[in-house]
């Protein structure tokens, strides 16, 4: 496992604490409506998306919940790589039939985590994502987990993020701070409306602590409903 899946880093660590209030944030944040499933994108590439929604996923593990993480990154799937575990087997050959759901689970180091990773990365994501099965298959899921977190490609590369924020109870937009134009983040709500999704906030990464000096896994999430 890589050492930015920081999560697992000791109860006073500023890094868990940051990912523990937000996981708390979001808990709060849906108050209304119970939220299964949450799709995390951004604006752009390397924003840091794909950290984030790993140590979410673990802080969200830690308090006792059954958390599902799905790599819907099908065009530069990188979770495998995150926790160390082979990518052979998953959601892409779910979706076509090659194999079932329960070969395809991975289990990881952190108790209540499991993990369905990209799979046989296919030539057509935006149908496989958009298709009839994958919705079938987020409902299944839906049923067997306690929260299911999706890592989606940028909402401003391609149509993948939108298509997915359509079956999410969610979507949380990680923005990197001093490099992600506010216009972007702006654009990007504008696109994850038009088809019905719900943007519940933006989180916001890389967030300096003091004058010139930057930790990584400080975080930040502002909740904008």
């Amino acid at each position: 496992m890589k050492k930015n899946i920081i999560s697992l880093i000791g109860s006073k660590s500023r890094a868990a604490e940051a990912f523990r209030t937000l996981r708390t944030n979001i808990q709060y944040a849906s108050l209304d409506s119970e939220v299964k499933l949450l799709v995390l994108t951004s604006s752009s590439p390397q924003e840091g998306k794909s950290t984030v929604i790993s140590n979410l996923a673990v802080t969200m593990a830690q308090s006792g919940k059954k958390v599902l993480l799905m790599d819907c990154d099908f065009r530069k799937p990188t979770i495998h790589k995150q926790f160390g575990i082979p990518n052979s087997g998953g959601l892409s050959d779910v979706i076509i039939g090659e194999k079932k759901i329960e070969e395809c689970l991975k289990t990881s180091e952190v108790k209540n985590l499991y993990i369905l990773t990209c799979g046989t990365v296919p030539p057509n994501p935006s149908e496989l994502l958009g298709s009839k099965a994958m919705v079938k298959y987020l409902n299944e899921l839906k049923e067997i987990f306690d929260i299911v977190l999706i890592d989606a490609p940028p909402v401003l590369a391609v149509t993948d993020a939108q298509l997915l924020s359509v079956n999410a109870d969610g979507t949380l937009l990680v923005a990197s701070y001093g490099k992600t134009e506010k216009k972007a983040i702006v654009k990007s709500k504008e696109m994850i409306d038009k088809v019905g999704g719900k943007l519940t906030g933006v989180i916001f990464n890389m967030v300096p602590t003091k004058a010139n000096e930057y930790y990584y896994s400080k975080y930040y999430g502002y909740y904008a409903k």
